[in-house]
């Protein structure tokens, strides 16, 4: 069972008789109500992929759901299914931008580390490794004399994104990106 407290993103339960995977959930505690914390989550129905947007109370607990991972590999994208496949079975299948979301922007091939996501032998995600190395195709200028606090500037890697990085990195520069929430880790050498 896990608590109301415990909720992070990524995380899978039983909600309202359907398997869930937590999307979002930022946490507020209203001073009118008593100082009941409250967890405003957005949950994904991992069988329909339906969204959910509700408000939960901290004290609540749910069951968690039994998932599995398998290891697999990431083909290609034909604009709007990403394929993939099993790495021990070799069995080929595909999920769309909607089942994918953000995890999209991190997808190259030969990417190593990706796992898929199985609820009642239905694959219905995938995780990524949390960090990911990508070639910056395009990067804004340095501003000089703006260095009174650190900045940053846009760059557009590989797959498409666009990453916030120090003025030091140019196009044709590997970079490592965090895949949980999309910032500059370091240059690759």
């Amino acid at each position: 069972m896990i608590d109301v407290s415990g909720f992070k993103k990524g995380i899978c339960i039983e909600y309202k008789g359907a398997p869930m995977m937590i999307v979002d959930v930022t946490f507020s505690t209203p001073t009118a109500r008593g100082g009941n914390t409250i967890a405003k989550t957005k949950l994904r129905n991992l069988l329909t992929g339906q969204l959910i947007s509700d408000s939960i109370r901290t004290g609540d607990k749910f069951p968690e759901v039994d998932r599995q991972q398998r290891p697999i590999e990431y083909l290609y994208s034909d604009g709007t299914h990403w394929h993939f496949m099993d790495s021990e079975s070799y069995e080929q299948f595909e999920l769309t931008g909607e089942d994918l979301g953000e995890k999209v922007g991190y997808l190259k091939e030969g990417l190593p580390g990706v796992t898929s996501i199985v609820v009642q032998e239905r694959i219905v995600s995938i995780e990524l490794p949390n960090t990911v190395d990508l070639e910056v195709t395009e990067a804004e200028p340095v501003i000089k004399g703006a260095t009174a606090q650190a900045q940053l500037k846009k760059a557009v890697v590989e797959t498409g994104i666009e990453v916030q990085v120090p003025p030091y990195v140019t196009a044709g520069e590997r970079i490592r990106v965090d895949t949980r929430d999309g910032h500059f880790v370091e240059r690759v050498k």
